[in-house]
Formats: C-alpha cells, structure tokens, sequence
C-alpha cells in the first residue's frame, strides 16, 4: 500500500524542494519504488533539483485533465530504477488542481506499486498547498530555526488537523515530523537563532531530521544532484539520517554543536 507524504511549510524558501528531493532519493536509494510530485502548479523547480528539466515533456496537470496518462509523464531517475518524478505545469496556475483529478493520479500510482508518494507542497495555504496535504498519511513540516517560520509551521499543522482528509472522515491523525533545515549551532548560540529544544517546545511533535546550514546544499542544487549524495557533507548526511528515521531506525541527531577548532584553525583563524 502506498503511504502519501506532504514535505510542507507556511513559509517559503525554507528547503522544501531541497528535502523532497533528498528524501524521496533517499528512500528510492534504499529499495524503496517512489515517486514525488511538484505540486508548485505555474513554478515547478523540483525538475531542476532533480536534474530532469530537459526530460519534461507532459506534467502532474496533463494527467490530471487526461491530456497524458502517468507512463507518458513520470519521469524515471537516471540514477536510481526506484525513482521518479512527476513535475508540476508552467503554463497553469494553482486551480488546474482539483480533488477529484489529484485522487486519480495517487490511486493510479499506488496501483503501480509506488510504496512512497512524496508531495512537494508550495509554500502558503493556497490551492496547491491544501491538495498536496489533503490526502496525506504522513507529514514532514519543514521550518527554519526563525520565529516567523516557525509560527507558519504552526498554522499549517492546525491545517492538518482540520482540513486533511483523515480529519474530514474522522480517521487516524496525519502523522507529524519536524525537519529543521538551515541550521546553525554557532548562531544559536549567540542567540541569533532558535534552538532545536526552543521549536521543539513550540510546535511540540517529534522530530525527523536537524539539517545543518551548508553550502553543499546550494552546489547540489545549482548541480542538478540531489545532496543525500554528497556523502561527503554533512547536510548530506543528516538528510540521510532523516530518511533512516522517516522508515523507523533509531538514529542520534548530528550537527547540534559547533565544531571544536583545531589547534591550527585557532593559531590562524582558520
């Protein structure tokens, strides 16, 4: 059965796409068929991270009015067998979307055997964003260690809890995890930033993944190379720390503090 996954957040420019693509890449790495889905409608830059722009031929709005079934529109990793991508259109806006059409397309997948459906919502509370967390089982809130970010995230788990799918018909509630992105130990420190405990206490659910502030990030991203393969970095590998959670394996959060100078870095303010 496919389990559907919102990576979601009231405010923008946090690493959602970022953590859509090094999630879904990192389930698909370890065996798992899945497919994510740009549903940033009239955007769409889950193509670019994920290196595929130049393959986009019929997108996510295509299927949903029947103008392309899903074979002609997923896109199939060149890297992983297990991974696809379903882009967002152009060339519509938000309202392209409708219930109906998104049910379809997630229905279809599952009997495709896809076990993980990774929804890259927009950012906000508008259209695209209320369809990419209607059908969710899972979400992953994604906020920086800000307050106004972190006040965002707290209006869209009030957002789970009332307007998903599983709230209208009374069942289990959408599971919640916190990925905190863009972290800085030494700006937390000097009080610049909130503290993992400081958003753990206000948004009060359990948490995936602390993602440290690098700039792998932006090099994968400009590379067109999600960065759960930059193993090499330390984003890189708390993003596969989150992905080993998000499946149940116990891991230690890294990254928390700053790193110790050497003796070297300290002589020459290295």
């Amino acid at each position: 059965m496919a389990k559907v996954i919102v990576v979601t957040s009231g405010k923008g420019g946090v690493g959602k796409t970022t953590s859509s693509a090094a999630i879904g890449t990192g389930l698909a790495l370890r065996g798992h068929k899945t497919v994510i889905i740009d549903f940033d409608i009239g955007l769409r830059n889950l193509d670019l991270i994920m290196g595929c722009e130049r393959r986009v031929v019929y997108d996510f709005v295509n299927v949903i009015k029947g103008e392309s079934n899903l074979k002609q529109s997923l896109i199939k990793d060149k890297r992983v067998d297990t991974l696809f991508v379903l882009p967002a259109s152009q060339t519509r806006d938000k309202d392209a979307l409708s219930k109906e059409g998104v049910a379809k397309v997630l229905e279809d997948l599952a009997e495709e055997g896809f076990e993980f459906i990774i929804c890259d919502s927009p950012a906000g509370i508008e259209t695209g964003a209320i369809m990419a967390l209607y059908f969710a089982d899972e979400a992953i809130v994604t906020t920086n260690p800000e307050v106004s970010s972190v006040r965002d995230s707290d209006r869209i788990l009030g957002m789970l809890a009332s307007k998903s799918k599983r709230a209208e018909q009374g069942l289990e509630p959408v599971k919640e995890h916190l990925l905190l992105t863009r972290y800085n130990p030494e700006r937390v420190k000097r009080g610049d930033m909130l503290s993992v405990e400081d958003v753990q206490d206000i948004l009060a659910i359990p948490i995936l993944g602390v993602i440290p502030e690098s700039p792998a990030v932006l090099k994968a991203s400009n590379s067109g190379e999600p960065v759960i393969y930059d193993s090499e970095s330390d984003a890189g590998q708390a993003y596969a720390d989150a992905v080993s959670r998000l499946i149940g394996e116990e891991m230690p959060l890294r990254f928390l503090e700053e790193e110790k100078k050497g003796l070297f870095s300290r002589l020459f303010g290295g």
